[in-house]
């Protein structure tokens, strides 16, 4: 990103509600060569290039479904963290309820961030993401021991070689997903976005490795995901609190002026500021590619139907989170 800002007459669209109040982008225009302007509340400025962006096109819905969740890759809005922050100071690790939460992953990190599915999503990636080393900590490594169940079961002819509680390697994940899948019990993915999954299965060892090494932290980070995912019925309470922990450790140190998250709605040549809060995605500001030649009512129409879309999505994770979810965490815990 190159910090500069052309002095030029920005074209914006507010959006309804308090969004314009929430984000610290003080303005965002189109410029020429594809490049998208963006000045912020603290005067810094930048120069994104929009093909570099996240692009939401005509499949919108393509992940939503009763077992996947739209996913875009937002930062959090303040008010979000905040609450985050004062949840976590007004309930201590040792609480209760907190040791309660550890039974399984998903109940652990809700217990500490609140919300649905994409906020489990967005919040394991980005820790995943901010701290590489998190699941490489020794209380993920499995120990070393000569006793076998009687009679052998499939989960450990299938676990037997894993250094840690979770595949950790290409090879390991894919074989536990095909096993999962032809089994029928996959309830761990359910939810996860279907193109974190199909990165995962399209991409070799020697790949992720490539990946490591070039520093492509946020596709490296969706792959170990999955694999966590698929290894989550194996961890124990000590290795969910870990992974629990860094949760809120992360989140706690998050940056509120973390550059924010500008996703690319082509049908609707629209970048669309957007953060994830307490109810799910919400919408910061819209700046439209042609607003010089497009209508007024033009414009209004597509920001209430992009607004519409938003609604739709937050529903639709929501139902994802409730139906496939909830019931079934519940009833493990």
């Amino acid at each position: 990103m190159i910090k500069r800002f052309a002095t030029a007459v920005c074209v914006i669209v507010a959006v309804s509600g308090s969004a314009q109040m929430r984000t610290s982008i003080s303005a965002m225009r189109w410029g020429a060569d594809y490049k998208l302007h963006v000045r912020m509340a603290n005067d810094s400025a930048y120069v994104l290039d929009v093909k570099g962006l996240y692009h939401s096109g005509g499949d919108l819905f393509a992940d939503t479904n009763s077992r996947s969740t739209t996913y875009y890759p937002v930062t959090l809005d303040p008010d979000f963290v905040a609450h985050i922050k004062r949840t976590n100071l007004a309930v201590p690790d040792t609480a209760p309820q907190a040791a309660t939460s550890d039974k399984t992953l998903w109940s652990a990190i809700h217990a500490r961030i609140g919300g649905g599915y994409v906020h489990f999503v967005n919040c394991l990636v980005y820790t995943i993401e901010a701290h590489p080393a998190l699941l490489s900590a020794p209380i993920f490594v499995r120990p070393a021991t000569k006793w076998k169940p009687k009679p052998m079961t499939q989960s450990y002819k299938r676990t037997r070689g894993w250094q840690y509680y979770f595949p950790s390697t290409q090879k390991q994940a894919k074989r536990e997903y095909k096993c999962r899948l032809k089994e029928n019990d996959l309830a761990d993915l359910h939810g996860v976005p279907q193109r974190f999954i199909d990165l995962f299965m399209s991409t070799s060892q020697r790949a992720y490795d490539l990946m490591r090494q070039q520093g492509r932290a946020n596709q490296v980070a969706q792959i170990d995901l999955v694999r966590l995912l698929l290894g989550a019925k194996y961890l124990g309470e000590p290795q969910i609190r870990s992974i629990s922990n860094g949760v809120a450790e992360a989140v706690m140190r998050y940056s509120s002026s973390t550059m924010p998250s500008i996703i690319i709605f082509d049908d609707y040549h629209a970048a669309v500021a957007m953060s994830l809060g307490r109810d799910g995605y919400q919408i910061d500001r819209i700046v439209y590619a042609d607003a010089e030649q497009a209508s007024h009512h033009e414009l209004e129409s597509r920001t209430e139907m992009i607004e519409q879309l938003i609604r739709t999505i937050n529903q639709a994770n929501e139902q994802v989170f409730q139906k496939r979810l909830r019931q079934y965490y519940q009833h493990r815990d």
